[in-house]
């Protein structure tokens, strides 16, 4: 679809701000490594991708898309899904998005950031949670404390 390329330059434009929380990007298309090269190849300006900051995988007989759930079979397309994973294998968080709307990389990193957080400090991460700002201890104490000081 015409909103794909927006999507693969946005997140290769910011993988110095992924790389600096020590997280990979991957792309996966069901399109052909021959279609993603001469992508690749074409500029930006002409409508293609340009050098790209990250691999994108072809997923060409679709058994990526199936095993994740984002094929729509009877078209033979993928939806625009993401996922994160965390460096342990689990899966973390599932954003699966209609074919017309693109995929956030502010929120994907602030998904990120935040799932980071929650592992290190043991706390967890309010509405629109961002760095630096209030997370709450699991506990009803710890929860009425943040409470009380958000409000």
């Amino acid at each position: 679809t015409f909103v794909c390329p927006t999507e693969i330059i946005a997140f290769s434009d910011r993988i110095k701000e992924f790389h600096a929380i020590n997280t990979e990007v991957v792309g996966v298309s069901t399109d052909s490594h021959f279609s993603h090269l001469a992508w690749i190849n074409t500029s930006r300006k002409s409508g293609g991708l340009g050098p790209l900051n990250y691999p994108l995988l072809s997923d060409f007989n679709k058994t990526i898309s199936r095993d994740y759930g984002v094929l729509v079979e009877e078209e033979g397309v993928a939806l625009r899904g993401l996922f994160i994973i965390d460096p342990k294998g689990i899966l973390r968080q599932i954003t699966v998005n209609d074919l017309p709307v693109g995929r956030s990389v502010d929120e994907t990193l602030r998904l990120v950031k935040a799932f980071q957080f929650v592992e290190e400090h043991g706390e967890v991460c309010p509405a629109n949670w961002k760095p630096d700002s209030p997370t709450i201890k699991p506990d009803p104490k710890g929860s009425k404390e943040y409470f009380e000081k958000v409000n």
